[in-house]
């Protein structure tokens, strides 16, 4: 006789005190954020946290130049500004992402277009992005979605044959390779966030990489107010030659970044041996997909993914309401998990609308007014949509939770898949999956 789940009132199979939380902090982190507090200098686009953060980024992936910022969205605006994106441009990004991979191109008064993903990797696909491509595109933005290196070789080739400018938005994938290269160094610009979550944490903050002097030095004026820096005395002459923001980092967040660095590799580790242990257990029950990572690719499951199949669990239901009786269940056993985006980006009313800066419709009226349409109908998006249909993210494979953890999540995910009739019965109950914030560093 099957055990009896917990949402019809049986035992949970986890507890909360099974989890450990993110991020760790070690004597490094102490150490490092003692020197901030010992030398007074707590915030300051040269103070030496600052500049050491961004000198062991750049050796870390192998970057030429590195800039901190105060986030992984103001990475992406700086990195569009310094390429000169403006008005009327368009800029290409993922149908599944996180909003600020499109919003930043309306902060430059651009405006974004998406192209859907591939039903395996959940990132662009490269097969549909050269039809996305008009004579007013400028930059594509490929995302590295939950950690998975986007399918980068026929990207930049495309971007080649169109000469368009690629920014990388690596902000979930810190330490993620494609084919031996590291993320964000492959394109133009690479961005990266800080944020509590991210396999880095800085609490929040951003990266911004380049090879290029020239992008690195635009990306710089646009950091910080787009005023000028006097050639001689090195300082600040208070003189803004181009509109700019303050997308300065501080030293306490870029001394914690600094020293979650340091562990970076084998955090990444942990999260990936505890992935690969879901993946294989997990694949062996009907109805269950765990995220797929192809050959040549590091994925560091900044995100663990699971996609729910009722046919081929035997069950007679729409995908979503599979996913949400058995996301339910999984939660009542114990489980931290829940959906991160619940729809395509292009289906947010920001596009939906597209009322824009102060309800004006600009910028896209910029190019409606000529003539151009922008249809931002989910039925464009297909596989986005499937995915946010019957996805949910399990919480808790990253350092130092193990494999013992891992057992136990396999253990729920049989509990409820050998009663998936009772599960499907509380489908309707007023529960609310979701990860506690705590567990993530966020109160």
């Amino acid at each position: 006789m099957a055990e009896k789940l917990a949402i019809d009132g049986g035992t949970p199979v986890l507890t909360r005190s099974n989890f450990k939380n993110w991020p760790i902090i070690t004597d490094d982190d102490r150490r490092l954020i003692n020197e901030v507090l010992d030398s007074g200098i707590v915030a300051g686009g040269t103070a030496p946290q600052v500049k050491g953060l961004e000198k062991e980024w750049a050796e870390y992936t192998g970057a030429k130049y590195c800039l901190t910022t105060c986030s992984g969205t103001a990475a992406l605006h700086m990195a569009l500004a310094a390429l000169g994106v403006g008005p009327g441009d368009e800029v290409i990004t993922s149908a599944f992402t996180f909003l600020a991979s499109a919003s930043c191109a309306i902060h430059q008064n651009a405006i974004p277009v998406f192209v859907d993903i591939d039903p395996k990797t959940y990132n662009m696909d490269p097969a549909k992005l050269e039809a996305a491509i008009t004579p007013r595109t400028k930059v594509i933005i490929p995302v590295h979605i939950q950690g998975l290196p986007a399918d980068m070789d026929p990207i930049m080739k495309i971007a080649k044959k169109h000469n368009l400018a690629v920014i990388e938005d690596a902000c979930q994938a810190h330490g993620a390779t494609y084919k031996g290269r590291m993320v964000g160094t492959i394109g133009d610009i690479g961005c990266f966030s800080l944020n509590n979550f991210k396999n880095v944490s800085g609490g929040e903050g951003g990266l911004f990489i380049t090879n290029n002097e020239s992008l690195k030095e635009k990306a710089g004026l646009v950091r910080c107010f787009g005023d000028e820096v006097d050639e001689v005395s090195k300082r600040r002459v208070y003189n803004a030659s181009i509109l700019g923001y303050m997308y300065r980092n501080q030293e306490l967040p870029a001394a914690h970044a600094r020293a979650q660095i340091m562990h970076l590799d084998e955090n990444n580790d942990v999260r990936i041996a505890n992935a690969n242990y879901l993946t294989k257990e997990l694949s062996k029950i009907p109805g269950v997909i765990p995220p797929y990572c192809p050959e040549g690719c590091k994925h560091v499951y900044f995100m663990y993914n699971v996609r729910f199949d009722p046919k081929a669990a035997g069950v007679d239901v729409d995908p979503k309401t599979f996913r949400i009786a058995v996301e339910k269940a999984l939660y009542k056993e114990g489980m931290l998990l829940g959906q991160w985006q619940t729809m395509p980006v292009p289906g947010q009313d920001l596009f939906q609308s597209k009322l824009g800066y102060g309800a004006s419709g600009y910028p896209w009226t910029i190019n409606e007014d000529k003539g151009i349409e922008y249809d931002y109908s989910v039925g464009q998006y297909p596989e986005a949509q499937a995915l946010c249909d019957n996805y949910t993210i399990v919480h808790g494979i990253h350092a130092p939770n193990g494999i013992d953890l891992m057992e136990k999540f396999v253990t729920a995910f049989k509990k409820v898949f050998a009663n998936l009739d009772v599960a499907l019965a509380h489908k309707d109950d007023e529960i609310y999956p979701g990860a506690d914030g705590k567990l993530y560093g966020a109160a």
